[in-house]
């Protein structure tokens, strides 16, 4: 049974067509990133930037290197596009665009992460195998079919991030709108729509819409007398987000999913008419089997447990953040802060206020004052900077920070050389001080 469900053959059409539109959008990503001016803002103007814990070695090419680094990285999507040297191109896009969102936490977004992962997944798919350079200068590669895993792995990825996402807005400031309605107030200057998203009507739908779609897309898709109205539905839900919220290719990629909901043949007959149709339905098994099973289990097993580890931290994770990145929490709260550093020569005992203006660029500004863990990174960073002028220094912090709206609180124990603290990877770090987001 096992066997028949996953290396049983199935038409390819679906993956053909879906690696076209996943390196269109990935060349479109790439390259919008230069001339959108993202990768001016985000890489070449910071002096550093702030990259994920344990890879502060990661740091931007220096002078226009960066540009280079993107138009590098969008030739190899581009490949993957056209199915040029495919497993070449499509591990090069993916160690790069890892790099690139290992490299900075300023801009982080839960889809980054996203495409990091589907482009790893895309590396082990037969995606080549028709419509492709590849078949053209080799014939002998030319395939009809594919394994029934190659869909259902896509499946899976995608419930468990719509699953995840919808479980995480059960909370009171979501249920109650509060989140929608602060979301939707920075959108008043949206023509024609302005007035209408300010609706408290519109937050209720938005609300409780958001977490039905999230919850039941996938199920939905699956079962076929649903599976029409729900890609409807879809079509509209993405395009609403990419309007409203400006995100990029990623509502584009996720309607691209559609195509392993539907019948393999009514892919074929939409997108590749001159294509033959595979229904021989072989079960084939791999040379390899038990290791990718084995691959693939602990792969999801991470993805089922990552998003999990903050239920075992203490406080809140609206508040901490620990254990709020990689857990598909996507828009679930606005969060605003207002801090300064204050660094102490240990020897002289001579105190004074960092100005932040002659470090950190503005998004970066935002970051060092409501992320704890950012906020220790930079601690880190000027300690090292006046160790190398041969001073010992503390760094505290003073923090203050609101959740969806509510009073400012003082976040961060002022009294702690955040400079000379351990970070926790999975525990509660105790400079973060206490929440109360039940009171308003």
């Amino acid at each position: 049974m096992g066997n028949k469900l996953l290396f049983k053959h199935i038409d390819n059409s679906a993956l053909i067509v879906f690696r076209i539109i996943f390196g269109l959008l990935c060349f479109l990503e790439s390259v919008g990133a230069i001339f959108t001016g993202w990768v001016r803002k985000t890489l070449v103007e910071p002096k550093f930037t702030f990259s994920f814990i344990g890879f502060e070695w990661l740091q931007p090419l220096p002078g226009n290197g960066m540009y280079f680094y993107y138009a590098i990285m969008g030739a190899f999507a581009f490949c993957v596009m056209l199915g040029y040297k495919y497993r070449f191109s499509i591990i090069g896009f993916t160690l790069m665009w890892a790099v690139t969102y290992l490299m900075q936490k300023s801009s982080y977004n839960n889809h980054y992460y996203l495409l990091m992962l589907l482009s790893s997944i895309m590396v082990f798919m037969p995606a080549n195998r028709y419509a492709s350079v590849d078949v053209y200068q080799k014939p002998s590669i030319k395939n009809f079919s594919m394994p029934q895993w190659c869909k259902w792995v896509f499946v899976l990825q995608l419930f468990i991030v719509y699953t995840y996402a919808s479980v995480a807005k059960f909370y009171p400031d979501w249920l109650d709108t509060t989140v929608v309605e602060l979301l939707m107030r920075n959108k008043r200057s949206y023509f024609l729509v302005d007035e209408l998203l300010q609706q408290k009507v519109v937050h209720y739908f938005l609300a409780y819409g958001g977490i039905l779609f999230d919850g039941l897309i996938i199920p939905l898709l699956l079962f076929k007398p649903t599976r029409k109205y729900m890609f409807f539905i879809s079509v509209f839900f993405h395009l609403f987000n990419a309007v409203v919220f400006q995100i990029g290719i990623f509502p584009f990629l996720s309607l691209a999913f559609s195509l392993f909901f539907f019948e393999p043949e009514t892919i074929r007959n939409i997108f590749l008419k001159k294509k033959p149709f595979y229904n021989a339905e072989a079960v084939i098994l791999p040379k390899k089997k038990k290791s990718l099973i084995v691959l693939f289990l602990i792969y999801f097993v991470i993805q089922i447990g990552l998003p999990l580890r903050h239920h075992f931290i203490k406080d809140n994770v609206l508040w901490t953040e620990e254990g709020h990145r990689l857990s598909w929490r996507m828009m679930l709260r606005i969060k605003s802060g207002s801090t300064s550093y204050t660094v102490e020569n240990k020897k002289t005992g001579k105190r004074f206020i960092v100005k932040q203006n002659d470090y950190l660029t503005a998004k970066q500004k935002r970051s060092v004052s409501t992320k704890p863990d950012v906020m220790w990174q930079f601690a880190q960073r000027l300690k090292a900077e006046y160790k190398a002028s041969g001073q010992d220094i503390a760094v505290y912090v003073n923090s203050k920070v609101s959740v969806n709206g509510r009073k400012y609180k003082q976040f961060i124990d002022r009294n702690i050389d955040l400079a000379s603290v351990e970070w926790s990877v999975f525990k509660h770090s105790d400079w973060i001080l206490t929440s109360d987001l039940e009171a308003k």
